[in-house]
């Protein structure tokens, strides 16, 4: 068997240890005699298999999907099953569920079985148990102990370390969502007091946030081993106190075009800060919805983007600068109320004078 596959995270030395040969998605379609999916759901992976992409298809095609339900138009394959085109396939996964309807049942070429699996009377006995158990241990010690979803933390750890993963899962999700093309590595530097706590939690909050644009399901446990899996090479030095901050993290990401970085600390009131972007000094507070942008710095800028953000009612919250030197490179931060609008980032960018226009979203609850 030889083995295609479509990953845009995927680098092209980690498949090649794997053994595949990584393709485009066109040409995995045309090429493909079995297709797989092992992909979350996504606004990229939703209807990856559509109607139009199942036409691309190449005859005979068999298609297996036990990943997420929605991935795949449902009546479009049912189509192409029914034709012939698509010679079979196999689903445990639907675009609802619980599955009481489908145009795949009771089709002679396909296998379907119920998304199920962790619904048996035995299995959510034990997770009942197990939850009331670390629950109990939690609100009577404040320990977190055989955490599902972050390496375990000690009731005195908790207090001090909340905020800094809470900052630590900011800077990878800044980095992740700047980033486009495949990770090869990441270094986290810890200097000051952070450097002296829990840095396996801290790594894998960073981590997650990383990850979580390829893979928005991705927590404190899976995240370094989703890295590995993607042969990223993940690193971290810690050193005493060296600039103004009692503590900072910086986080580094190198791909095959660039390295790119970031900085933050947690402020006496607990609340995270960015404070260097691409080496570039800053104070900026961390909100759910901001835009970055880079420009030379130039007069009209502050002009510009407050003119085109009430153009299109987008209030600004809050807004920080940054620049390299006099007249080189510039950064601006929006803290803004809502999501910008489509109309609003084709605005700024179509004035010329930002090289990178880039919104971007956390989660501060």
């Amino acid at each position: 068997m030889k083995v295609v596959a479509f990953d845009p995270y995927l680098g092209e030395e980690k498949a090649d240890k794997m053994g595949v040969e990584k393709v485009e998605l066109d040409e995995l379609f045309a090429r493909a005699d079995f297709i797989t999916l092992h992909v979350p759901f996504t606004d990229q992976t939703a209807n990856i298999l559509s109607r139009e992409n199942i036409a691309k298809l190449k005859k005979g095609v068999r298609i297996v999907n036990c990943a997420r339900g929605g991935l795949v138009d449902e009546e479009a394959l049912a189509d192409a099953l029914k034709s012939g085109h698509v010679a079979g396939a196999a689903f445990d996964v639907f675009a609802v569920e619980p599955a009481t309807e489908s145009p795949l049942f009771n089709l002679p070429n396909v296998v379907v079985t119920p998304h199920l699996g962790a619904a048996t009377t035995e299995a959510q006995e034990n997770v009942a148990l197990q939850v009331a158990e670390q629950m109990s241990d939690y609100l009577l010690t404040g320990a977190v102990t055989n955490a599902l979803n972050m390496p375990s933390v000690t009731a005195e750890e908790a207090k001090v370390m909340t905020p800094w993963i809470s900052l630590s899962g900011h800077l990878g999700n800044f980095i992740g969502q700047m980033t486009d093309e495949p990770i090869q590595a990441i270094n986290i530097l810890f200097d000051g007091s952070v450097s002296d706590m829990n840095l396996q939690a801290l790594t894998a909050a960073c981590v997650a946030g990383i990850m979580k644009k390829a893979n928005p399901d991705t927590n404190m446990v899976s995240a370094p081993v989703i890295a590995k899996e993607r042969g990223i090479k993940i690193s971290t030095t810690k050193q005493d106190k060296t600039g103004a901050f009692d503590g900072y993290m910086k986080v580094t990401v190198v791909t095959a075009k660039r390295e790119r970085s970031v900085a933050g600390t947690v402020f006496s009131d607990g609340k995270p800060r960015f404070i260097q972007i691409k080496g570039i000094n800053i104070d900026a507070e961390i909100g759910a919805h901001m835009v970055y942008t880079t420009n030379v710095d130039v007069p009209g800028i502050i002009g510009t983007l407050g003119q085109s953000m009430g153009k299109h009612d987008v209030n600004i919250a809050n807004f920080t600068l940054g620049r390299s030197e006099v007249k080189g490179e510039a950064i601006a931060l929006l803290y803004i109320d809502e999501a910008i609008p489509e109309a609003a980032l084709k605005d700024l960018e179509a004035t010329g004078l930002f090289t990178q226009v880039k919104p971007l979203a956390f989660d501060v609850n």
